[in-house]
């Protein structure tokens, strides 16, 4: 069975008979379930995937368990390896599907399992709905997810590998989701088209989410016509990649012509020429020094050259928000670590999917520095009163906080140098707390694996009493553990389980840990600071810069990272980027978790030792 595959436009149709989803960037499938031993996942190409992504394999023969199961069931969809309900990371979905050690693909299975997006049902037990309308098949694939008690809608945090992709009536609000969570574009379905199979339909139309810069082409390569593209940077020429499709058949024979008249020099096949022909490219996104899918979009007679800079490209490859001004981009930021301002707003943007949820709703403290690290900083409570109409504010003891809830806010505030962003452990307007944590604070990072042992017996204990826990470094010297809560429970609750925790480790193992406030008293023991935890204080946001010498980040981390070889000064911004790349957010199940944190039953058993 071919799949049906979308038109690509430049824009979409207009609300009215036109529904539509989330284009994802993955490998697409077709995945048939007919039986415990009939199960394919077939590719555009008849190729089998499921040797390749075994996790899909494991969850279909899970729910085959299931003496309801409707087979046959035939679903459409795309494999992914979700970043966002939105966007997902599609380089490291190819490696996957370039592995061929059976090993190494069922570690990967487990250490970071790809989605199966359902967007569409060709056949349920023994009706096939392929020629029903659009509508119906959603509704019918609704309906199925439902009965299987599969997650409605796409998301990270989900343990589901076999997720549904829902409709959207609004162009606008998928399309604002999509941009702001750098998804690959958009597909607008007909409402009563049918599943056409093999065929490029217009009863599907697709728009992609492109990015744009301006460069000069540099060279052209004859044997293949593809033309190199660069940009400015300290008055060196840096290659982004080049480019082929987009030029009419009349443009190519004049640029090449120019080319072949001016070029100063000739290696192999590759004809060099000087900055002079400007020109403007789309792309999906920009990997390793390499425009992705880039598309000549037009020329630039009145861009000079020198204004294509790397500064102009790292800007615009950012998709910041068009509503805050970006002031004195290249302002340096520290001493030993080379970022200037731009730097940090660019990463502010990069991991603003990840730090937003842990922001979002919370009185925020920041540290501001506004000449770096160079000058003084000063710690900001008070919005200013000259923030944008954007910025949400919260009062409390006279003081109008600011909660960072949208992508503006965070990039306003990154462009205000607010470095540190520290939150409390509830939200805003609520009464109860959302989380504990544990600050585990050695005296210096050379005793850094005194927090790593702390954490491990932390880990353990969690583990004996049911609970879901999670560790970040703090971006200094130490490791934080946290433990999401379930609604409901308060300041005196959660201080009755902090102190019990502290005692636990300060008894039985005097030598290496302490509660002890004054620092001189400490004697080389790591300082487990329960107190930290309570009703007015603060801890550093998951993914925040720091305001320290080497510019490190407070990073989450896997449990299994938590040992012998791990040291805070390992987590730069740049690595940090590589590891939401490469594994995914290891706080992605925070919230999803809170419902099964059986921590009723611990604040049980310590009430009643309280009270004996």
């Amino acid at each position: 069975m071919k799949p049906m595959l979308p038109t690509l436009r430049p824009d979409l149709p207009a609300e009215g008979t036109w529904h539509y989803e989330v284009k994802y960037d993955g490998f697409r499938g077709i995945l048939s379930i007919l039986s415990h031993d009939e199960i394919t996942l077939e590719s555009r190409n008849g190729k089998d995937l499921l040797h390749h992504f075994p996790e899909i394999k494991e969850q279909v023969q899970s729910l085959l368990n299931n003496k309801n199961f409707p087979a046959p069931l035939i679903l459409d969809g795309e494999i992914v390896l979700l970043r966002s309900s939105f966007s997902t990371e599609f380089h490291e979905l190819q490696v996957r599907g370039r592995m061929r050690n059976t090993q190494k693909i069922h570690r990967e299975a487990t250490r970071r399992p790809v989605t199966f997006l359902a967007f569409d049902l060709l056949q349920f037990r023994q009706d096939s709905y392929i020629n029903e309308p659009y509508l119906k098949r959603k509704e019918k694939l609704r309906e199925v997810f439902v009965q299987l008690k599969l997650p409605l809608e796409p998301s990270p945090s989900q343990l589901s590998s076999i997720q549904m992709v829902p409709y959207f009536r609004d162009l606008s609000e998928i399309w604002e989701r999509v941009e702001k969570e750098e998804g690959e574009g958009v597909i607008a379905k007909r409402k009563d088209s049918k599943w056409e199979s093999g065929k490029r339909s217009t009863n599907w139309i697709k728009s992609k989410n492109w990015k744009r810069c301006q460069c000069f082409i540099t060279a052209l390569d004859e044997d293949n016509d593809y033309f190199h593209i660069g940009v400015f940077h300290d008055q060196h020429i840096v290659s982004i990649g080049l480019f082929h499709f987009g030029l009419s058949p009349e443009e190519k024979r004049i640029v090449k012509a120019s080319i072949k008249q001016n070029y100063t020099e000739k290696r192999h096949s590759l004809m060099y020429i000087d900055p002079a022909i400007t020109v403007e490219i789309s792309y999906l996104n920009y990997h390793e020094g390499q425009l992705r899918e880039p598309h000549f979009k037009r020329f630039l007679f009145s861009t000079a050259p020198e204004d294509c800079t790397f500064e102009q490209f790292k800007k615009d490859e950012a998709s910041l928000p068009r509503e805050v001004d970006i002031t004195h981009p290249e302002k340096e930021l520290f001493r030993e670590v080379q970022m200037t301002k731009l730097d940090y707003i660019r990463f502010l943007r990069k991991v603003s999917l990840m730090i937003l949820p842990f922001m979002r709703d919370r009185p925020l403290t920041c540290i501001r520095f506004p000449h770096g690290i160079f000058g003084e900083s000063f710690y900001q409570k008070n919005t200013p009163d000259y923030s944008p109409e954007f910025v949400e504010t919260y009062e409390e003891d006279g003081i109008h906080y600011t909660l960072c809830n949208n992508l503006e806010t965070l990039i306003w505030l990154g462009n205000q140098l607010a470095l540190e962003f520290h939150i409390p452990f509830k939200k805003a307007n609520e009464n109860t707390v959302s989380e504990i944590v544990f600050d585990l604070d050695p005296p210096t990072r050379d005793h850094f694996q005194l927090a790593v042992k702390a954490a491990k017996i932390m880990k353990e204990l969690f583990d004996g009493l049911n609970l879901h826990s999670f560790v970040k470094t703090s971006g200094n010297k130490g490791l934080q553990v946290y433990i999401p809560l379930p609604a409901g429970y308060t300041w005196e609750d959660t201080g009755l389980f902090t102190e019990f925790i502290a005692h636990y480790l300060v008894t039985n193992y005097p030598d290496d840990f302490t509660i002890e406030r004054l620092k001189k008293n400490r004697k080389g023991r790591l300082y487990v600071d329960y107190i930290q935890h309570g009703e007015g204080k603060t801890i550093i946001a998951p993914y925040s810069l720091r305001g320290n010498e080497k510019a490190l980040v407070a990073t989450p981390l896997w449990w299994d990272e938590v040992n012998g070889d791990l040291h805070p000064e390992h987590f730069t911004m740049d690595v940090v980027l590589r590891r939401i790349q490469q594994k995914g957010c290891p706080f992605n199940r925070f919230e999803t978790v809170k419902t099964d944190q059986p921590f009723q039953k611990v604040i049980d058993f310590l009430k009643n030792r309280a009270k004996h």
